[in-house]
């Protein structure tokens, strides 16, 4: 799995000019799913971002999780983070998990993020969406599971 994580001050996205998820204060996360992902990689990234210490204290250092503030995180499958483009001008997104693989991993991230007391927002898996935010900082990291 890969992960795009950007700490904003609110997110949300919209799907045929309808907002379906919404934050404040919180994470955006762009999801990409590899064909090779499995359970263990949705534990992985789960310790990592419900952990990940990106929002500042009272001194201004970056040493508190979404879990210490409180925060939310919306969520947006992200396919196109396995774009391959070695070859040509057009992307190949063959590693890419197909979505009766990607779809279940994606809501397992999910409601794994929602036991561990994160509220979660969601676009629409497959769906053409506009995502806006405003990127707080900007602090933007990536963490892909299969460099741990």
């Amino acid at each position: 799995m890969k992960a795009v994580i950007q700490r904003v001050s609110q997110a949300k996205v919209e799907i045929q000019q309808q907002t379906v998820g919404e934050i404040q204060q919180g994470l955006l996360v762009l999801l990409g799913i590899h064909e090779e992902d499995t359970q263990e990689d949705v534990g992985y990234l789960l310790r990592k971002i419900s952990q990940l210490r990106i929002f500042s204290d009272e001194q201004g250092k970056l040493n508190l999780s979404i879990q210490d503030i409180g925060g939310a995180v919306l969520n947006i499958s992200q396919f196109t983070l396995y774009g391959d483009t070695k070859k040509g001008n057009r992307p190949s997104f063959v590693k890419a998990a197909r979505p009766e693989l990607a779809i279940p991993l994606y809501e397992a991230f999910n409601q794994g993020l929602r036991e561990l007391g994160i509220p979660v927002a969601t676009g629409e898996f497959g769906a053409d969406m506009q995502v806006s935010l405003t990127n707080d900082g900007p602090v933007t990291i990536i963490i892909d599971t299969r460099e741990k």
